[in-house]
C-alpha cells in the first residue's frame, strides 16, 4: 500500500517509539494485572521432526536447548520459557512455504499482495499440520483478497486525501500519524514533530485543538478523508473494549472526535449504537418477556439492522469486523 517513492518525515526517535507502544499487546483496563516477577516477552521457534525437537530458538535469549518433550502443547511450552507467542514447523516446513511462495508470485504483485498471498500459505500448512502457533487470536477472520483491501481503503481514503490519527496527553500533541494517499498507494507516512510548531499555542483540551491539528495537516499534506483524536489512555481503552456501542458511545461523549467521518466509518458507528440499543432492549425483555414472545421480534429487527448496513461499509466490504480484528492482536 505504499507507492516506490513513498517518504517518511516528521518523526523522532520518541514520537516513533509512543506510536508503537500504542499499538502493544497489553490487558484491558479492567482486568486485574497479573502478579509476574517474570513477564512473558518475545516468542519462541521450534522445528522438530514429528517425534523430538531438533532446534528451539527464542527471539530475545537465543537458542535453547531442544532438550525439551515433544510433542508439547505451545502454550505450555511458551510459559517454561516466558515467551508471550510460539510457533512450531516440522522439519522442512519454512522450506515449503517458500515454495508454495514462489510458486504463486505474479510478475507485478506489489507488496500487500504478496504479503496476503504469504498469509494465505501459512494459514494452509497450519490447516494441514505442518505449522502450529499459539496464541491464534485471528483464527476465525478471513484472509481478504487484495481487492477487498483497496475497495475498504477507497471508501475510507480516497486517492488525493489523507488520514490522520492525533493522540494527546497532559494538553499536548503526544504523537500522531499523517498517511497520504496517491493513486494505489499512500506517498507519505508523516509524524507530529514538525506539526507541532504549526500548531500554535494549545489550549489544554483536545476536543479544540484537534482543530489546530487538522489545520497544519491539511496545509502541508492534503483534506482529510479521516481525522481520529482522542486521550491515549481513552484510545487505549476503547481499542480493547468490545461492548456494543463502546465506539458510538465514546464518540457521541466526544470522549473520542472523529472527523471528518467518512460514509463507512459513520455507517458502522450508527450501527455500533444500534447494536447497543438492541442488547439493551433484550436484556430488558429478558427480565419482563417470561414467555418469549417479544425474542422473535427482536431477532427480526437485529436482521434489519444489518440488511440496513448495506454494501458500504469496511466490515461488509473486508467480511469480517476490522475493530474485533484489532481487539485480538491488542488483547494479551
Amino acid at each position: 500500500m505504499l507507492t516506490a517513492d513513498v517518504r517518511f518525515e516528521g518523526w523522532t526517535a520518541e514520537d516513533w517509539q509512543r506510536f508503537v507502544d500504542l499499538w502493544k499487546p497489553r490487558a484491558p483496563a479492567h482486568r486485574a494485572p497479573v502478579d509476574r516477577t517474570d513477564g512473558a516477552h518475545g516468542g519462541i521457534f521450534v522445528i522438530h521432526d514429528g517425534t523430538r525437537v531438533r532446534k528451539l530458538l527464542h527471539t530475545e535469549k537465543g537458542r535453547l536447548s531442544p532438550k525439551v518433550d515433544w510433542p508439547t502443547p505451545l502454550p505450555t511450552l511458551a510459559e517454561a520459557h516466558h515467551a508471550s507467542w510460539a510457533i512450531a514447523g516440522k522439519l522442512g516446513a519454512l522450506d515449503e512455504v517458500m515454495e508454495r511462495f514462489g510458486a504463486r508470485a505474479q510478475r507485478g504483485d506489489d507488496l500487500l499482495t504478496q504479503a496476503l498471498s504469504l498469509v494465505g500459505i501459512v494459514r494452509e500448512m497450519t490447516a494441514e499440520g505442518s505449522l502450529e502457533r499459539w496464541p491464534r487470536r485471528l483464527h476465525n477472520v478471513p484472509t481478504p483478497t487484495s481487492g477487498m483491501l483497496y475497495r475498504a481503503l477507497d471508501s475510507v481514503c480516497p486517492s488525493g486525501k489523507a488520514i490522520l490519527l492525533g493522540m494527546f496527553k497532559d494538553g499536548a500533541l503526544w504523537t500522531a500519524f499523517v498517511a497520504r494517499r496517491c493513486g494505489g498507494g499512500f506517498d507519505v507516512i508523516a509524524g507530529p514533530d514538525e506539526l507541532r510548531r504549526e500548531m500554535g499555542f494549545l489550549s489544554g483540551d483536545f476536543r479544540r485543538d484537534y482543530r489546530h491539528l487538522v489545520d497544519a495537516v491539511e496545509t502541508r499534506y492534503a483534506p482529510l478523508a479521516l481525522g481520529c483524536f482522542a486521550e491515549v489512555g481513552t484510545f487505549r481503552e476503547l481499542s480493547l473494549d468490545g461492548r456494543p456501542g463502546a465506539w458510538s458511545r465514546a464518540v457521541a461523549l466526544r470522549d473520542i472526535v472523529v472527523s471528518p467521518i467518512p460514509g463507512a466509518i459513520g455507517l458502522a458507528l450508527g450501527f455500533d449504537g444500534a447494536r447497543l440499543v438492541y442488547s439493551t432492549v433484550r436484556g430488558l425483555t429478558g427480565r419482563i418477556d417470561a414467555l418469549g414472545l417479544l425474542e422473535p421480534a427482536l431477532l427480526r429487527a437485529r436482521r434489519r439492522l444489518g440488511a440496513a448496513a448495506g454494501s458500504r461499509d469496511v466490515e461488509t466490504v473486508l467480511g469480517f469486523d476490522p475493530l474485533a480484528a484489532l481487539r485480538a492482536l491488542l488483547k494479551r
